[in-house]
């Protein structure tokens, strides 16, 4: 049986930091998935200017990486018990964040319901996609 390892993000502008932490999140396990916020969840969370990229465009740039084995396209949520839902349906062994990831406590009480192991990768020191947008003035 595979080991299914899971990772939740907008993954907007593709940058180092992004490659660095998939690949960390692969090497925990057998097949990485990836839940892809949807376009408008991005822009609740990151302003009107966001996401750059449709969440199709950024799908396939993300499916283009030899280490990605799914990209899961998430329909627009407002919930925990949304998102549960689908880790649920996932059932991943671990479930891969990066340090400092601001709902760390809910991501590892949900990991917990459902026997998977929280991974925390660490943060490294690289321009985020929110600084890249502000320094190329698309923001």
């Amino acid at each position: 049986m595979k080991k299914i390892v899971l990772v939740g993000g907008c993954f907007d502008l593709l940058h180092f930091g992004h490659i660095s932490f998939l690949k960390q999140a692969k090497a925990l396990g057998d097949w990485l998935v990836i839940a892809l916020e949807s376009d408008k969840n991005v822009r609740r969370m990151k302003g009107d200017a966001r996401p750059i990229h449709t969440q199709a465009q950024r799908k396939e740039m993300l499916e283009a990486l030899t280490f990605v084995n799914t990209v899961i396209n998430l329909p627009p949520m407002t919930g925990d018990e949304e998102y549960f839902s689908f880790i649920q349906k996932i059932h991943p062994a671990i479930i891969a964040i990066t340090e400092g990831d601001p709902i760390t406590e809910k991501k590892n009480v949900q990991a917990k319901k459902i026997g998977a192991k929280l991974v925390i990768i660490p943060k490294i020191h690289t321009p985020s996609t929110s600084q890249l947008v502000k320094l190329l003035g698309l923001e």
